[in-house]
């Protein structure tokens, strides 16, 4: 059987355009960080108008904002940067876009005690509630980080299936919202919480660049 013949046999097999995004990064981890984006759009395609701005942080804000903090929680986060990848592809979410969420929730796991935020509510990197969900595995292990990504993967396939004459812009920020808010929660585009999902796009962009 000839080479080309295999692949495609096992893509059929696998399915879906994420078994071939699956297929293709295990077969070539290497791959320009630009085509490692998963299945739920390119992030770098995506406009986003990062932190929002009030009077209280009239500088720290914007695109610029964004970035400063996720500059800082860079060091933080980097020793988790194999994970993130491993567990990114594990459910086609673009790691950077993982990165983004662990900056925002947890400053890389800086400001936690014993995983838990300040109120004991919520727990691990990504910052379960849980009240919403029964944490798994230790707060910033592989089991506990599998199932934060895979929660963010459900949900944004729901939104997809919710609306699906949304575009990918659309359903990932409806997804990234409903990761923080529960997909119900998502009746319409003005739903969409703009003032966290601008954020993280531009803290993911970010972290893009920086080989996540």
């Amino acid at each position: 059987m000839s080479p080309s013949v295999l692949f495609w046999g096992l893509v059929a097999l696998m399915g879906s355009s994420e078994g071939l995004y699956l297929l293709t990064h295990s077969m070539n981890p290497r791959l320009h960080p630009r085509l490692y984006y998963g299945c739920y759009g390119d992030i770098l395609n995506m406009e986003t108008a990062g932190a929002p701005c009030d009077i209280a942080r009239p500088i720290n804000c914007g695109i610029h904002g964004s970035e400063m903090f996720a500059e800082m929680d860079l060091r933080a986060i980097k020793p988790y940067q194999n994970l993130i990848k491993e567990v990114g592809l594990r459910h086609c979410v673009d790691p950077a876009l993982v990165a983004a969420i662990i900056s925002r929730e947890s400053h890389g796991g800086t400001i936690l005690h014993d995983g838990w935020d300040h109120t004991g509510a919520k727990f691990g990197l990504m910052q379960l509630d849980k009240q919403v969900y029964k944490p798994y595995g230790a707060w910033d292990s592989k089991e506990h980080l599998l199932q934060g990504v895979g929660i963010l993967a459900n949900n944004i396939q729901t939104i997809q299936k919710k609306f699906p004459t949304w575009n990918a812009t659309q359903h990932l920020k409806g997804g990234l919202s409903a990761f923080k808010a529960g997909s119900d929660a998502i009746s319409s585009p003005m739903d969409i919480n703009h003032d966290l999902t601008d954020d993280l796009l531009a803290r993911a962009k970010f972290y893009k660049r920086h080989g996540f």
